[in-house]
């Protein structure tokens, strides 16, 4: 099992150039199945999550070249079940029902699986695709989907806002016929890449970043080339690495307007923060100020960013609250946290936290991606040496994290305990 060894305190300064979103690329990767013609994905980011993908599309019969883009071909594809190991492994290996449900007329996964951060239920993916027409039958540990008539668009009204039921609604009626209104729909801005890269390839979709998409059903799709927009959460994370560590980092390949309530959040904070057309620049002098936060749906304040700002407010100056919308188990990570030195009381779903002058190194386990880069980070500002256990889930939504980290003055090293 490998472990991050960090030495701090440091002061991290320096350029970071951004991957591409694993939250885009994970969707549109699935979605190649809809089409049997050459796909080439451009800044698809070097992740384990994506590995996984990647295999779970061979395993189907698509054939795959990776160089400094993703070269995909799915007319090889012959496999409607997705019956391996790995699917149990990632969340977002549910998106790949739809399509084979629309290629075969029938389509079986294992069900999929993901950070231990809370309840992730499928059944607005469920609802979803019966509504379209598909009979889904849940097994033991597997989801059965057929069609024993044609699909139809329908009106969709979500229950709830979901990332992963609004992505499956969208790709499956992205081929069928008739319209197919979601409404309630997700806003999330790896949505609308997804939106894009199916328009791009002949899909017929309008509404994807507002509360309601329209999907027009297309009889078929073609090829083309897409390139997966920058990583928010990557770019957040790093700016929050300069500014709990009194440092100056600047982003590059970002897109600074899907950051607005990041930034807002960091000049609150009093970071000085400059913006260019694909860039951020954020210096922070002396502690930050304690900030209230409070989890929402996009364009709200992302949980994948809460673990980070936590981390900010540990050692920020003064009294605050966080509040977690999202997730149940988002603050898993927080024992950590405390080991280290923080002072932070948790209620429910909030938590309260005390600023303290410093942290001190100790040995902390990563519970989930975004927490665990949290811990990294503290490890990076902490007194002494941190080493973070199961460090495996940054690999899933990181890319080249210890890499990056050192080339802005992280003193971190990757070890291999077996």
């Amino acid at each position: 099992m490998e472990k991050f060894y960090v030495q701090g305190p440091t002061c991290l300064n320096g350029e970071i150039f951004i991957s591409g979103a694993k939250n885009s690329a994970l969707p549109i990767l699935f979605a190649t199945l809809l089409t049997t013609k050459p796909i080439e994905l451009q800044n698809v980011p070097s992740l384990s999550d994506i590995d996984t993908a990647i295999q779970i599309l061979r395993k189907l019969g698509a054939t795959i070249k990776r160089s400094s883009s993703i070269y995909i071909d799915t007319s090889t594809v012959n496999n409607y079940k997705a019956l391996f190991s790995t699917v149990t492994t990632m969340r977002a290996s549910i998106w790949a029902l739809g399509p084979l449900l629309i290629r075969f007329g029938c389509g079986e996964i294992l069900l999929p699986g993901g950070c231990a951060i809370g309840k992730r239920p499928i059944d607005l993916h469920i609802k979803g695709l019966r509504k379209l027409g598909a009979e889904i039958n849940l097994e033991k540990n597997s989801i059965k989907a057929q069609i024993d008539n044609q699909l139809k668009g329908a009106y969709i009204s979500m229950e709830s806002i979901s990332v992963g039921a609004t992505i499956t609604i969208m790709i499956t009626a992205t081929l069928v016929s008739g319209i197919t209104i979601i409404k309630n729909a997700a806003k999330e801005p790896e949505i609308v890449d997804t939106a894009n890269f199916l328009n791009t390839i002949g899909a017929k979709i309008k509404g994807a970043g507002s509360n309601v998409i329209t999907i027009e059903g297309v009889t078929n799709l073609s090829g083309g080339v897409y390139r997966i927009l920058p990583d928010r959460i990557e770019t957040g994370t790093f700016l929050i690495a300069a500014a709990v560590s009194g440092g100056h980092v600047t982003c590059f390949n970002t897109l600074p307007n899907l950051l607005n309530v990041i930034l807002s959040k960091l000049y609150e904070a009093g970071a000085d923060i400059k913006i260019g057309v694909d860039w951020i620049s954020l210096k922070m002098q002396g502690r930050p100020k304690a900030l209230n936060i409070d989890t929402a749906p996009y364009p709200g304040f992302p949980t994948d960013m809460q673990s980070q700002f936590s981390l900010l407010n540990v050692v920020a100056e003064g009294k605050s609250i966080v509040k977690e919308t999202i997730f149940e188990n988002r603050f898993m990570y927080i024992p950590e946290l405390i080991r280290m030195g923080a002072n932070i009381t948790i209620r429910s779903n909030y938590a309260i936290f005390q600023g303290v002058n410093s942290l001190q190194g100790t040995k902390v386990k990563a519970t989930d991606l975004r927490s665990a880069v949290s811990l990294v980070l503290a490890g990076c500002v902490a007194k002494g040496t941190t080493i973070i256990d199961d460090i495996y889930h940054i690999d899933r939504g990181y890319e080249n994290i210890e890499n990056k980290l050192t080339s802005i003055g992280a003193v971190i090293k990757r070890i291999d305990s077996k």
